[in-house]
């Protein structure tokens, strides 16, 4: 690496466990008692497209299926169900083959999907008078219609209580997305004072040198530390009870000393947070994409 090239590590990039203590091993899903997920064809097929079905062990699989010129059969899961991009050479029993080899698979990808759609119009209920939405691990009340200035919080932002209230500033009738945009400003302010508290705690601890920290709104990482001594954390961790963003601060810490999840790494996350595993595995059961839904 030349002296001028940043290495990226990010939060469970790679995430092999301290030798002393290894993660529990997660056991495979099963399909045995799950209810067929419903996969429907597209409103409208791209020119050349067309719908084609086929029958597994498990359930009938739709999928959309697309000729090209690659050189062999590709399957994705996106906005318009179950795509197949198969070379115009290969039969139509080699493609219906490939959907049966992969169903396990593909049914994963479209049940995840549908529950994360699911989720998502959940959530967009909590945008609005009586929400509730996770703060520091409890969950607090959204009340609009404030009419002072700024907005209020009723407790003591470092440590809130279940069930107090968060006094928006905004019209009682205020769209969701307003209020959504209005929360999620707030609660970025908070993870600016509550992680720069944290962090100075840790590198006191640490004794190692931080150049600059800064929040991320990344959709697919919590934190991560390069080698020129920069912290990104994301400001989605302020839904997380303190523990939990303390393990996240403690990681990005010790990546100051050692840039990459070997044991003398995993030592210095111990070193400054004993009984840390508890929170990463807690951590390891969230993505950054679905939060605010805990």
């Amino acid at each position: 690496m030349t002296s001028n090239s940043t290495e990226q590590l990010a939060l469970f990039d790679t995430p092999p466990a301290p030798p002393a203590a290894p993660p529990p091993a997660i056991a495979p899903a099963t399909h045995t008692n799950e209810a067929p997920i419903p996969i429907a064809c597209p409103a409208q097929l791209a020119p050349g497209a067309r719908w084609r079905e086929v029958d597994t062990p498990t359930q009938p699989i739709g999928f959309v299926l697309r000729r090209s010129r690659r050189t062999s059969i590709g399957l994705t899961v996106g906005d318009d169900g179950i795509v197949v991009t198969a070379p115009k050479w290969v039969t139509l029993a080699q493609v219906d083959g490939a959907v049966r080899e992969k169903a396990r698979w593909l049914l994963d990808k479209m049940r995840q999907r549908h529950r994360r759609q699911q989720q998502l119009a959940m959530a967009e209920t909590q945008w609005r008078e009586g929400g509730r939405v996770p703060y520091m691990g409890q969950f607090i009340t959204l009340r609009l219609g404030h009419s002072g200035h700024g907005h209020i919080f009723e407790g003591e932002p470092a440590k809130p209580q279940a069930g107090q209230v968060l006094h928006l500033a905004l019209p009682a009738d205020a769209d969701s997305s307003r209020v959504r945009d209005t929360v999620h400003a707030w609660l970025q302010n908070m993870a600016k004072r509550q992680f720069d508290e944290r962090l100075q705690h840790f590198l006191q601890r640490s004794g190692a040198v931080m150049q600059r920290w800064r929040l991320s709104s990344a959709n697919t990482r919590w934190g991560s530390c390069n080698s020129e001594g920069n912290i990104m954390l994301n400001w989605r961790l302020i839904h997380f009870e303190p523990v939990i963003i303390d393990y996240v601060i403690a990681h990005e810490v010790a990546h100051l000393r050692h840039m990459n999840h070997g044991p003398a790494f995993w030592q210095e996350v111990g070193r400054l947070m004993p009984g840390f595993e508890s929170a990463r595995q807690t951590l390891r059961n969230h993505h950054p994409a679905t939060l605010p839904l805990l």
